[in-house]
């Protein structure tokens, strides 16, 4: 397929790694990069002197040559900045959360479904091969049953002023776990802090109901003093650990399992019988490669094949009405808020 023109929209904090991903991956062509600061434009497009700097959205979609954007701007900008791409027939790639509000998310997937255009999230971690590993292994029913899904994102980590940390890191986790287990919550409750005089919440504990049993947590953290990356997948038969910070043995997948066997004789439930397997532990080779080029050509090749993309606006929707659902239950304290279906 001929390379995808794009500019890239916002070069502060993740727009650079836009930039380099685009220009490496053989099926995109970066044409253009904008932001409003004219100064950190030229810093980030140095090494790339074939690629034409702007300060106004409105240079970059007057450029017939460019037929994507990606944005990486605040989450506050994305709608009416993703909104004028697409009206102005442009397939747009936008940094996560898509937008402020489930509405706004809403807003923009009907608009790509009218225009025929392709609007995709940035859910990075979807592309990991180390998370294709885990799908790879979870699909293959070497777990089992999957039980439960327990991350910890913790680090004396960078204060964003836009949104909290909810909203900023739950994001990786809940797209994550949707992509490995298909599952969608029923229900939200958080109990979340703010500390050291931030006016966001810096710290949240996240629990999420699901409809048969399973459950999942997430623990985030911008005040620790020190980085853990670790999610926990059980399984009835295995279950599996992967540590984000251990590039030796970053996935491990331990065969480990409870059972209990209720005594036909005894009705107490203090004489069930409880069966431990402690077997081996394994760890399963990981390919290397950066989880953005993955998005990159992914990108590419749903333009492409003019189909939606693994990570599209929808998915992108569903995860604002989880984070809206969280929102809500900080304000009430921690009360267990349902997560709205699609339209509601």
């Amino acid at each position: 397929m001929s390379a995808l023109g794009m500019a890239v929209v916002g070069c502060g904090y993740w727009g650079p790694n836009l930039v380099r991903n685009i220009v490496a991956c053989p099926q995109t062509r970066l044409v253009r990069a904008c932001d409003v600061d004219a100064a950190r434009l030229a810093e980030v497009l140095a090494p790339y002197p074939g690629v034409q700097a702007c300060t106004e959205l409105a240079e970059v979609l007057a450029d017939e040559q460019v037929t994507a954007v990606a944005i990486a701007t605040p989450v506050a900008t994305h709608h009416a900045l993703a909104r004028e791409c697409l009206l102005a027939g442009r397939h747009v790639l936008v940094e996560k959360p898509m937008a402020a509000t489930v509405a706004q998310a809403e807003d923009l997937v009907a608009l790509a479904r009218e225009r025929s255009l392709r609007l995709m999230c940035d859910h990075v971690f979807c592309y990991a091969p180390v998370v294709r590993v885990m799908k790879d292994i979870i699909d293959a029913g070497s777990l089992g049953d999957v039980l439960y899904f327990d991350s910890v994102r913790i680090n004396l980590g960078l204060f964003q002023r836009d949104v909290n940390v909810i909203w900023d890191l739950a994001p990786h986790d809940l797209s994550i776990l949707e992509y490995l287990t298909g599952r969608q919550p029923v229900a939200v409750s958080v109990q979340a802090a703010r500390h050291a005089g931030w006016e966001q919440e810096n710290m949240a504990y996240v629990a999420l109901d699901f409809d048969n049993g399973f459950l999942a947590h997430l623990h985030l953290n911008w005040l620790s003093p020190v980085k853990i990356r670790k999610t926990i997948i059980g399984g009835s038969e295995r279950m599996l650990v992967w540590n984000d910070l251990d590039p030796a043995e970053r996935l491990k997948v331990y065969d480990k399992g409870v059972t209990i066997q209720p005594r036909p004789d005894r009705a107490a439930r203090d004489t069930a019988l409880v069966s431990y397997r402690t077997g081996g532990v394994t760890s399963p080779h990981v390919p290397h490669g950066e989880a953005l080029a993955g998005v990159v050509a992914e990108f590419a090749a749903a333009v492409a094949e003019k189909r939606a993309p693994l990570t599209d606006g929808a998915s992108g929707a569903r995860m604002l009405r989880i984070l809206e659902a969280a929102q809500q239950s900080v304000a009430r304290g921690g009360a267990r808020v349902p997560v709205a279906g699609e339209g509601a």
